[in-house]
């Protein structure tokens, strides 16, 4: 089996040259994703937080990355429900938050790692957002450094618009 990093280098590639991604589930099969995906959430506070399971990080074993390969093998690994918590915001009110099992974490990151690393670099220079290295720091640096005549922004939050009882009038 090749390590998780040939394999993202191999999908890099096809997407960078737009051949088209496929068999990319066995990939699922391979324990070094896996692994890598692990080492890029373990440190992550929420890694300690259970979901409906009462599964946590600090359950992890090769045994457990075993169990979810033998089941995405035979196409059996099933998503649990996920635990919904209402935590606080400033403004007094509650957001929900959604807590996945750990193991469900580990598979999800598993394909974000396959996926990301096919459709980054397909996508533009100029996007920033949710985005490996890019983010607010990388998009402002790109304004100071590209757009010399820009001497106004004007930035607006328009998603309460779109909520039933709005009275905004662009439906």
């Amino acid at each position: 089996m090749q390590s998780a990093e040939t394999v993202l280098g191999v999908l890099r590639e096809r997407g960078r040259r737009g051949l088209p991604l496929e068999r990319v589930y066995r990939q699922l099969f391979n324990p070094d994703l896996y692994l890598l995906a692990y080492g890029r959430l373990y440190s992550n506070k929420g890694a300690m937080t259970p979901g409906v399971t009462g599964e946590t990080v600090d359950g992890m074993s090769l045994a457990t990355i075993e169990r979810i390969i033998h089941a995405m093998r035979r196409e059996r690994y099933r998503w649990k429900p996920v635990k919904r918590v209402h935590i606080p915001k400033k403004n007094g009110k509650k957001r929900p938050l959604g807590l996945p099992t750990w193991s469900d974490k580990l598979v999800a990151e598993a394909v974000r790692l396959l996926l990301e690393a096919y459709y980054d670099v397909q996508f533009s220079d100029r996007s920033h957002g949710f985005r490996p290295g890019r983010g607010c720091h990388t998009a402002l640096r790109e304004v100071v450094d590209v757009w010399k005549g820009t001497h106004w922004f004007i930035e607006g939050d328009i998603s309460r618009c779109l909520e039933p009882s709005s009275h905004c009038s662009f439906r």
